[in-house]
């Protein structure tokens, strides 16, 4: 019986992996990994492993949730390390419990190591930083895809909107016409400061700022896709300041 190893791959940049989850990586006999997971991160993979790919996407499954349990059951009862890797951080809109619970439930000895979170790195490398002394001393993560399964209950924008100084949302660009309308509906300005990144720590990140009532006008226009996290809150007005700070993708 082996050993299956929840780990988080951070949001992209390979300098942002942690030490615990590159080492378990350079010595997996398996290694299924989901769809945002870097190709630099996939780099450091051993390269006598067994590679799986297991990611969802919208509207793009290469293995349903049930399938990808099992998969880490089987996995593991002929293998000594099973990593399943995940983007960002396994426990933070990952379904890392979930798995993690149906594997304790099969008898498999598993392990999570955590990863940085999107939410958290995108919005440094764009130069917002979520807490400030002037303008947030709260913040509130919440997902912005209700859709994916009846398990996940409704998320309820009248509480997030006056729950937080700062909202950091995931998986949010394609409902965001509704999150908007929600979120302005339930109190917050439509002058209030959102900033959408994509692809955050990559190379290839790209911002689009602007203002409640007027963000939805611009992704429409910019063409402005997923993935992205969006930050709202006074504290993206510190992109100006800070966006030139920027750190350099390993």
């Amino acid at each position: 019986m082996g050993k299956v190893y929840l780990v988080g791959a951070g949001p992209g940049d390979p300098g942002l992996m942690t030490l615990k989850g590159k080492g378990l990586l350079q010595c997996a006999d398996v290694v299924i990994y989901d769809a945002l997971v870097s190709p630099a991160i996939l780099e450091m993979i051993n390269p006598q492993a067994e590679q799986i790919n297991a990611g969802k996407r919208m509207g793009r499954h290469s293995l349903l949730q049930e399938e990808t349990s099992q998969l880490l059951i089987e996995k593991a009862q002929d293998h000594a390390i099973v990593v399943r890797l995940k983007g960002g951080d396994p426990f933070i809109f990952g379904r890392g419990g979930e798995e993690m619970a149906e594997l304790v439930e099969a008898g498999i000895p598993v392990e999570v190591v955590s990863g940085i979170t999107a939410g958290i790195a995108a919005a440094a490398y764009a130069g917002i930083p979520l807490t400030h002394r002037l303008y947030s001393s709260s913040v509130t993560f919440v997902t912005g895809h209700e859709s994916a399964g009846k398990y996940r209950p409704a998320v309820n924008w009248q509480a997030i909107a006056q729950g937080s100084e700062t909202i950091v949302i995931y998986m949010g660009i394609h409902n965001l016409p509704y999150i908007v309308e929600q979120l302005t509906l339930a109190g917050l300005s439509v002058e209030t400061a959102i900033a959408l990144v994509r692809w955050g720590t990559r190379p290839e990140q790209e911002e689009l700022i602007g203002e409640l009532g007027t963000i939805v006008e611009q992704v429409e226009k910019t063409g402005f896709s997923a993935p992205a996290i969006a930050v709202i809150g006074a504290v993206v007005k510190m992109h100006s300041i800070l966006a030139g700070c920027r750190p350099v993708s390993s």
